[in-house]
């Protein structure tokens, strides 16, 4: 997994650099120019609310890619709203035991004492609708700048697996209906040139409200920090 992020780091620093110099060399003012199209975030990915003795472990991890129409709203081009497409697909490790019986699922506080767990993990993935308001400092000619994006992702889970592994047994359990198939949370870039600090957290719960854990309903939700990538 560290070499994966390794090698998308330096794919996008290296995309970055090689759009940078062709502005660079492009000199001619473009008055209708329009910025940062393509996005690329790599986040680490935290499950808030969580009910009592509700843990995570390991490093759980997202990968977005995407396109956005980028609109500026006034004449300096400083300020724009954009509208997008991507895909995401986003891990969560925590300590919850899943099983389905009778095509029912149960969930229950694994005691991790007894039982030698290596792997116990939700996974989504998701196509996703991006809605930005973004202000930056960029010029027709300037191609470093300081940008603040704010807004919605709204997005749809298309498949889902649950997977669990120990020394006693091996789960993989797919397409759970007890998820919340639309999934939204309010997102922040902020940064300058390639690299920007990106959030995302989640306005509703990762379950419905069918998943319940000792009477009660698990009302995850996606807290994501991590970093974000713009391309034209």
């Amino acid at each position: 997994m560290n070499i994966k992020l390794s090698l998308l780091v330096l794919c996008l620093t290296g995309i970055s650099f090689a759009q940078n110099k062709k502005k660079i060399i492009n000199s001619e003012p473009d008055n209708n120019y329009r910025e940062d199209q393509f996005y690329a975030s790599v986040t680490y990915n935290l499950l808030s609310n969580k009910p009592k003795d509700v843990s995570q472990s390991g490093f759980s991890t997202g990968f977005h890619f995407g396109f956005i129409r980028d609109m500026p709203i006034n004449e300096k081009r400083n300020k724009a709203i954009g509208l997008g497409l991507g895909i995401s697909s986003n891990s969560y490790n925590h300590n919850i035991g899943i099983v389905e019986v009778d095509n029912n699922l149960t969930y229950g506080i694994i005691d991790e004492s007894e039982i030698n767990v290596s792997k116990n993990k939700l996974t989504t993935y998701l196509v996703e609708v991006p809605l930005e308001f973004r202000w930056r400092t960029s010029t027709a000619t300037d191609y470093n700048f300081w940008r603040i994006y704010t807004g919605l992702k709204v997005g749809y889970v298309v498949y889902n697996t649950a997977t669990f592994q120990s020394n006693l047994e091996t789960i993989k359990l797919s397409n759970l209906n007890d998820l919340n198939s639309l999934q939204y949370g309010v997102t922040l870039s902020v940064g300058y040139g390639t690299w920007n600090f990106h959030a995302y957290y989640g306005l509703n719960s990762i379950f419905n409200t069918d998943a319940n854990l000792d009477d009660a309903n698990i009302d995850f939700r996606s807290f994501k920090i991590g970093l974000m990538f713009y391309l034209l």
